[in-house]
């Protein structure tokens, strides 16, 4: 059997993993929040049938061996973190964060980890996404605010009529070591793993963490342009992956053909 049959289809299975994740990113080009995510592909184990630096009948040495690579496999698909670009909405419960950290909301009793700063109030007058999860810790403003206002170190002012001080908070971010293994949830949610380690808390501004801009929300990261590039590769690679596939074919059915 020709091993490029088998070496060839395997390059046909990443290229349709990485075809996946761009079409994704696409998807999610309007995603408050979102992060893209890269394949990263690595080659498979070789078959070795001389190695290079064995020694020949002639007391010389073999400088080059010869191995037959038998194809490639996705190893991981990691989130980029770069930073999307900011829209103004005028909603003084848009947050977008601007530098590194993740806001904290709790659903059930599972705390997540987010980018996605589009809150709201729920019908207690707590701070909320649009799934209804409550943003940590929690935050309840009083039924007779007119005016909420949000500096870029967190702190956040309700004001009733006549510019009366009704109630103070603060709003934290939270950072990890590794932001790229987090565990992508769904609904602009993360999860903490041992990849990514503990999450660590901070008030924004402080050093490691970014600085919150009030009345913006951050557009997903995805550059159209980009992913279409990548889709274009994919299935330029794709298509030479099955004409190789064809090649064999036709290789094999010569070969079968030799005897008549």
């Amino acid at each position: 059997m020709i091993r490029g049959l088998w070496t060839a289809a395997s390059g046909m299975v990443t290229q349709q993993t990485k075809i996946d994740i761009v079409s994704n990113n696409l998807a999610n080009v309007n995603t408050t929040g979102f992060k893209k995510s890269r394949s990263n592909f690595q080659d498979l184990m070789y078959q070795t049938l001389l190695i290079a630096g064995a020694s020949t009948p002639g007391g010389g040495q073999i400088p080059t061996g010869i191995q037959v690579g038998m194809g490639a496999k996705t190893s991981g698909t990691q989130k980029i973190f770069s930073q999307g670009d900011y829209v103004q909405t005028g909603n003084e419960l848009d947050m977008a964060i601007e530098g590194k950290g993740f806001f904290k909301v709790l659903r059930g009793d599972t705390e997540y980890y987010t980018r996605a700063g589009n809150f709201m109030l729920d019908s207690e007058g707590y701070i909320t996404n649009s799934a209804g999860d409550r943003l940590q810790p929690e935050i309840s403003l009083p039924e007779d605010t007119v005016l909420i206002s949000i500096q870029s170190n967190g702190q956040l002012t309700a004001y009733g009529s006549g510019d009366e001080e009704l109630t103070t908070a603060e709003i934290y971010l939270y950072s990890f070591p590794n932001p790229a293994g987090l565990y992508a949830a769904g609904s602009n949610l993360l999860l903490p793993t041992e990849g990514s380690g503990e999450p660590i808390e901070g008030t924004p501004g402080s050093e490691g963490f970014g600085t919150i801009a009030n009345m913006f929300l951050e557009n997903s990261n995805v550059s159209v342009v980009e992913e279409m590039v990548e889709m274009i590769v994919s299935q330029r690679a794709y298509e030479a992956n099955s004409k190789a596939i064809q090649t064999a074919d036709s290789m094999l059915q010569m070969a079968n053909n030799i005897k008549r």
